[in-house]
This record gives structure tokens, C-alpha cells and sequence, in this order.
């Protein structure tokens, strides 16, 4: 990184922060620091609803994704833009009638006080290890890409976010999620544009997206009924469903953005906002992924993204092994290159037979290629039980710091950066309301001033970042961090909608049936879910009609049990 990249990176996130705590200045009271006022309008909740999704993880793992395994992934959105319009429908008219401050208080008056704790303290569990993953995510891969010490980057990270959110909570969250918008999708634009002129000239961008998909990464709907694949139409639009409308409708880092609208039309508009920019985006970022699979057919990639794996193998015992599996991998990316361009050059006079015999040609290097890549990262696990071998978190990192312009490097940093302040701040914010509002006030037996839980929400909102930045410490790569966030809201989220869903429209089920099947519903999904028995997108199902059924039993049970008793 040159000084310009610096001055753009830390300028960035130095006016981002500054103009967060300038701004959220002078909350008074609870209502000020929770509720932000109430005065948000449709624009504000929309980009802040969709700043708390991008987290750095959407810009890290997303184009990683599509690198390896295309534009598929985009299936697991397409459920969003209906939860939007039940969540409009339903969720946000008995929010506002209510005035609660969180999701949580209205199952109390629609149960009792333990089941809205124990969905609060279920909310408080998995939101409190996604919000380690958002420091985490940027942490690890800045880490390795850069040199930066891991735990001081980790710290640096919490400490900014925990900065700001501390001193103007909800309104300091709301007011810089625009900016970090504005900042996150400049940078992918210019990405995106940057890597196309980079492309030879005889290759178009039809060019790029046919060689795209001769190479399996343009298969963007799956129409398959095949339970074992993770993203098919059909996952998405049920599976997906679930998800959106547990994450949207009972997730307090999601519900507090569109609570503090200054009215129910305003929250509603924010969230229709997002429902229909949220696939385009996603897509967009996907298509990023899968311009930099194009660009590295025309440019030399490294065996390994994640260069400390490379460098861990290269000073062990497999040295040899690995050096002899990098001159493979150019010699093999080098006919691939020869075979692009005179595809792109000659295309438009080719036959079918010719463009057939391309296909065939192309799809046997990249099998090739990829068995090199797995047989590179078997010699990285043997030389290093700690190395990590999975690279797709690093493919996009790796490409901007080796190819983009200075100064661009900074912004995409930034970007980065950004992404991870902007939704570990709506977590923390979101941790600390329902910690102060759903367990300390509601059980807390003395009445005392707002001043006082005015200065529990802040304390608690700095406990919850220090526990954030402690887990992001001691937390390890997973296959994919973006899958692992939605495996991890999957496990809970269904659980939290069913008991939302029989709250909203099975009035005869009553406290104690509803307490009782999300206790057994969670042991089932968390068993589940360790036996894989299924995708994690279709835990959301299942959490969900499961805590229903069983809810509906119970009462049944139990009422017909009070009727030969009164009998």
C-alpha cells in the first residue's frame, strides 16, 4: 500500500466515525438512544436495513464465492422481496401499535415474561457470535493478505465500532450506515469497471461472461428438486423465505432500523426499499466475483489465494511438492489464456463444432486445474495443522491489492472496513437494547430514573463489544464465512418465527405450550443440524412448522387433560 492508499482508508473511516458521534449527539433518554427519535424517514431505514446485511463478510465472501461456484448463490436471496411485503403487511403495523422498542416485548403481552426472555436470550446467543464473525471476517483476511498483526486488527476494528455506537446509539447507527453505503457500492463500481478494462481488447464483456459460463459460472437457477444441493429456485424462495422473514421480522438488529421510522408508512417504504435493491445488489457483487474468475484467465493466479498458507508450505518439508504443483498450475493456466483469446478473437466465424470443441477443451483444464488447486491444499494442511487451505475468502482481497490503482485501494479497504463497522454497530446496538429493554428493566424490580438505563444501554452496549471483539479473538475460518453467519441464524431463526407466527395467528395457543416447543424444537434443530440431515437453509423450515406443531399439541394436550379434570 502506497501513502495515498492510507490517507483515502484512514480518512474514510475517520470522517465515517466523527460524522456518527457529530451527528447522534445529546440523546436525552432511552427513547433518543434506542428508538433514535423515531423520525427516521424511508430512505434512512432502507440503506441502514441494507448496510446491517453487507457486512464484510458480503464483500469478502460473495465474490469468493462466485469465483469458485458462480452465480448460484443468488438463489439463496430470492425468498427476500416476499418476507419484505409480509413484514410490511403484518410484522411492522402491530410493532408500531404497540411502541415497543423491541421485537421481544410484544410476545410478553401476548404470553408471558419467560417466553419473551427466552426468545430474547436466543436472539442474545446467536446475534452475539455473528457480531465476533463481522470483526472477525475483515480481521483475519486483512490479516494475512497485508501482515497486520491479527489481534490488534481485530481490536482496532471493535474499538471504532464500539466508539460511536456507545455515544449516539440507534441515530449514530442509522446516520452512518448512508455513508458506509455510499462508500461500499463506489467501491464495487469501480471494481467492477476496473476489471473489465483490464480484460484483453479482443475480449468483450459478452466475451467475458460466455467464457464465464463455459467454465460452470453462470448457472444461476437450479431448478432441481435435489435435497442435498444447498442453493436451488426452490431453497431459495421457501428456505430463503424463512430466513428473510425471521432475520427481518424478529431479529432486533433488523427490526430496531425500521422503529425508528416516524411512521408506519415511513418503515414501510424502507423495507419495500430494500426488498427490491437487495437481489440487484447481491447479484452485482456475485458478478464482480465472476469477472475476477475471467480476469485470472488471462493473468497468472497463485496456487493458494491466502498468501501466509503459501508461505507456511514454501518453509516446510513439502516445499518441493508445492513449488512443483505451482509451475503445473501456470503451464495449465498459460493453454488456458492461448484457448481464451483465440475464442474471444474468433468467435463470431467459429461453427458450432468449433465452439463445442472449445467448451470441451476449456472444461478439461479447469478440472485439471482445480484437482492441482486441491492437491496444493492437502500439502498446505500436511505442512501446517493451523495453515489455512480454504482461500475463497481471499480471492477478491488478493486481487485488489495486486492489480487495482493506488489510491483505489485505499477506497475498496474502506469499503471493506466500512461494511464490517456498519453491521457490527446495528448488532451491538441491537445486543444492548434487548439486553437493557427485555432482561435488565423488565426484571429489575426497583423503578429507576431513564437517566439511569440510559447509561445501561451504553454500559451494556460496550460490554457487548468487548464479548464481540473476545469471540473474534478466539474464532477460526470456516468453509465460507458468509455461509457460516446463515448457518448460524438458520439454526435459531425458525425457532423465533414459529413462536412470531403463532403469536400473530393462532390465538388459542397459550404461554406455557409455546415456552415448552421452543425448548424441544431447539434441541431437535441443534440435533439436526449436527447429524446433517439436511441444508442449513432448510433449518428455518423446520424450526418453524416444528415450534408450531408441537405448540399446537401441547395446548390440545393439555386443554383436553383441564376438561375430563373439570369433568
Amino acid at each position: 500500500m502506497q501513502l495515498i492508499d492510507w490517507i483515502v482508508l484512514t480518512g474514510t473511516i475517520a470522517f465515517i466515525v466523527w460524522y456518527g458521534v457529530y451527528k447522534s449527539r445529546g440523546s436525552k433518554n432511552v427513547e433518543d438512544y434506542i428508538g433514535g427519535g423515531k423520525n427516521a424517514k424511508w430512505w434512512t431505514i432502507g440503506l441502514s436495513v441494507m448496510a446491517t446485511q453487507a457486512s464484510a463478510i458480503t464483500f469478502l465472501s460473495t465474490p469468493g464465492q462466485a469465483f469458485h461456484d458462480g452465480m448460484g448463490f443468488v438463489q439463496f436471496y430470492f425468498g427476500l422481496p416476499i418476507a419484505m411485503v409480509i413484514i410490511c403487511m403484518v410484522f411492522i403495523p402491530i410493532y408500531h401499535r404497540l411502541k415497543v422498542y423491541t421485537a421481544y416485548e410484544y410476545l410478553e403481552s401476548r404470553f408471558d415474561r419467560k417466553t419473551r426472555t427466552l426468545t430474547a436470550i436466543l436472539f442474545l446467543v446467536q446475534r452475539g457470535l455473528a457480531a465476533g464473525i463481522t470483526i472477525f471476517a475483515p480481521a483475519i483476511v486483512l490479516s494475512a493478505v497485508l501482515g497486520w498483526n491479527l489481534t490488534y486488527l481485530t481490536i482496532i476494528i471493535g474499538v471504532l465500532v464500539i466508539i460511536y455506537t456507545v455515544s449516539g446509539g440507534t441515530k449514530a447507527v442509522s446516520v452512518t450506515h448512508k455513508q458506509q453505503m455510499a462508500v461500499i457500492l463506489t467501491g464495487m463500481i469501480f471494481a467492477f469497471f476496473i476489471i473489465l478494462s483490464y480484460l484483453p481488447d479482443s475480449v468483450s464483456f459478452s466475451n467475458a461472461l460466455e467464457i464465464a459460463g463455459t467454465g460452470g459460472k453462470m448457472n444461476i437457477l437450479d431448478y432441481s428438486f435435489d435435497f442435498e444441493n444447498r442453493y436451488t429456485l426452490w431453497s431459495g424462495l421457501i428456505g430463503g423465505s424463512f430466513l428473510a422473514l425471521s432475520y427481518f421480522g424478529t431479529d432486533q438488529s433488523q427490526v430496531q432500523r425500521y422503529l425508528s421510522g416516524g411512521s408506519v408508512k415511513e418503515s414501510q417504504m424502507g423495507m419495500i426499499f430494500n426488498g427490491l435493491l437487495k437481489v440487484p445488489l447481491q447479484f452485482f457483487i456475485l458478478l464482480v466475483g465472476v469477472m475476477v474468475f475471467v480476469f485470472y484467465q488471462f493473468n497468472t493466479a497463485p496456487l493458494n489465494f491466502n498468501p501466509a498458507a503459501t508461505e507456511t508450505v514454501l518453509n516446510s518439508n513439502y516445499s518441493e511438492q508445492y513449488r512443483d504443483l505451482m509451475l503445473v498450475n501456470e503451464e495449465i493456466q498459460e493453454r488456458k489464456q492461448d484457448l481464451s483469446l483465440n475464442y474471444a478473437e474468433n468467435k463470431s466465424s467459429m461453427t458450432k463444432e468449433q465452439v463445442a470443441d472449445f467448451e470441451q477443451q476449456y472444461v478439461a483444464l479447469e478440472k485439471e486445474q482445480k484437482d492441482v488447486r486441491e492437491e496444493a491444499k492437502m500439502f498446505i494442511d500436511a505442512s501446517d495443522e493451523e495453515a489455512e487451505s480454504n482461500d475463497k475468502d481471499y480471492v477478491f482481497i488478493h486481487f485488489i491489492l495486486n492489480n487495482l490503482p493506488r489510491g483505489l485501494i485505499g477506497l475498496l479497504l474502506a469499503v471493506i472496513l466500512s461494511a464490517a463497522m456498519s453491521s457490527t454497530a446495528s448488532e451491538l446496538n441491537a445486543l444492548a437494547s434487548t439486553t437493557v429493554i427485555d432482561l435488565y428493566r423488565r426484571n429489575h424490580k426497583e423503578n429507576k430514573s431513564e437517566e439511569h438505563y440510559l447509561a445501561a444501554s451504553k454500559w451494556f452496549t460496550l460490554m457487548w463489544g468487548v464479548i464481540a471483539i473476545a469471540f473474534a479473538s478466539l474464532a477460526d475460518l470456516f468453509d465460507n464465512l458468509i455461509q457460516l453467519v446463515n448457518i448460524i441464524g438458520s439454526i435459531f431463526y425458525g425457532n423465533v418465527l414459529g413462536i412470531f407466527l403463532l403469536a400473530f395467528f393462532i390465538k388459542s395457543v397459550k404461554s406455557n405450550a409455546v415456552f415448552i416447543a421452543a425448548i424441544i424444537t431447539q434441541a431437535i434443530i441443534f440435533l439436526v443440524f449436527e447429524l446433517e440431515l439436511m441444508p442449513y437453509l432448510w433449518l428455518n423450515v423446520l424450526g418453524c412448522g416444528l415450534v408450531i406443531a408441537i405448540a399446537v399439541l401441547i395446548q390440545m394436550f393439555t386443554q383436553s387433560n383441564s376438561e375430563i379434570e373439570t369433568t
